[in-house]
This record gives structure tokens, C-alpha cells and sequence, in this order.
């Protein structure tokens, strides 16, 4: 009942997740921590930190490990765990892959209907404005630090943040490169 409980949560948190991993991890939260108690607030936190330090989507990552740890929670069976995990992370990518393929085979029908070009046209700004608000989301005090606290933390940030934008935008440093170069100069410069 449990695998079917998560399969069922995490595709409805698949099939109405919207504005990418980022936007996913409210709806996980709730649905892990407040309405099925699979986890504390302080172990799903644990989770959202240890996605992001690894390579994937964060939403998908967070479905793994939020499968993992909610069937050890119930069960303390790491086989059954792992099999959490890959439920979980299947429900999350299902509704997806199924939107998709749909998707596609409805737009190479009507890919050049009036219509469809002018909602594309509409989307493109919804899409930017949805970027925008995670990239200012993560504006905060605990990635730039506080002026009033530590001023050489606060403008040696901003200056690696800008030093980014403008070598990756005008440039055109390879983000991977560029990325890099960030690590090494917060590495010099903040400790």
C-alpha cells in the first residue's frame, strides 16, 4: 500500500508540478512532510540540500531521495528503500514523458496552425518571468551575505555573481568554465 501511496503522490506532484524542480519542492514538502509524516521538516531539508549538490534535476532528485527515506521511515528495509526510490522517481517522470510524447505528436501535426504559433508567443515571456523568480529567490542573505554583517562576503558575492553573468552572457565563457572560475575565486577570496 505504501508503493502504491508513493507512486500515486509523486505522479499528481509530476503531473501538476509547474515551473520545473524548484517549483516541485513545495508540493513534495507538503505532500511528504504535513500530509503523509514520511519524514520530519528537518530530514526533507537534508534532502532538498543533498540534491542540490548532485548532478540532475532537483525535483527528480528529490523524488529519490524522498522515496528512499520515506520507506525506510516505514519499513527500515534498504531493498524496499531502493525500490522507493525508483517508484517514486518513475511517478515523478511519468506524467512528463506521457505530456511530451503527446505533445509532440500533436504539434508536428499542427505545428504551423495560427493558433499554436501565437500561445508558443505567449509562452516565451511566462517562461522568462518563471527564471527571473527562482534566479531572485535565491538572491538571499544566506548566498550574498549581509552588508551590514560582513561587507567583504556581501561585495566579493555580488562581484563573482556580475563577474559571472557578464563572462558567460557578453563573453561567452563556457558556464561550465565559468563555474569553475567562480568556485576558484570564492575559494581565494571568502576563506
Amino acid at each position: 500500500m505504501l508503493f502504491l501511496t508513493l507512486f500515486y503522490t509523486f505522479f499528481l506532484i509530476g503531473l501538476f508540478g509547474f515551473g520545473g524542480g524548484y517549483g516541485m519542492l513545495s508540493l513534495i514538502q507538503h505532500e511528504v512532510v504535513i500530509n503523509h509524516h514520511w519524514m520530519s521538516s528537518a530530514e526533507f531539508t537534508n534532502i532538498v540540500a543533498i540534491s542540490q549538490m548532485t548532478p540532475g534535476p532537483i525535483g527528480i532528485n528529490s523524488a529519490t531521495y524522498c522515496g528512499y527515506t520515506a520507506v525506510m521511515n516505514q519499513t527500515g528495509n534498504y531493498l524496499l528503500s531502493i525500490l522507493g526510490s525508483i517508484t517514486s522517481t518513475f511517478a515523478l517522470v511519468l506524467p512528463s514523458f506521457i505530456l511530451m510524447m503527446l505533445i509532440s505528436m500533436l504539434f508536428l501535426k499542427y505545428m504551423e496552425n495560427h493558433y499554436v504559433k501565437m500561445i508558443f508567443a505567449g509562452l516565451r515571456p511566462a517562461v522568462v518571468g518563471l527564471l527571473a523568480a527562482a534566479a531572485l529567490m535565491l538572491c538571499t542573505e544566506d548566498n550574498f551575505g549581509n552588508p551590514i554583517d560582513n561587507r567583504w562576503t556581501f561585495y566579493i558575492s555580488i562581484f563573482i555573481f556580475l563577474a559571472t553573468f557578464i563572462g558567460v552572457k557578453f563573453v561567452r565563457v563556457h558556464p561550465i568554465a565559468m563555474l569553475a572560475h567562480a568556485a576558484f575565486a570564492g575559494l581565494l577570496l571568502l576563506y
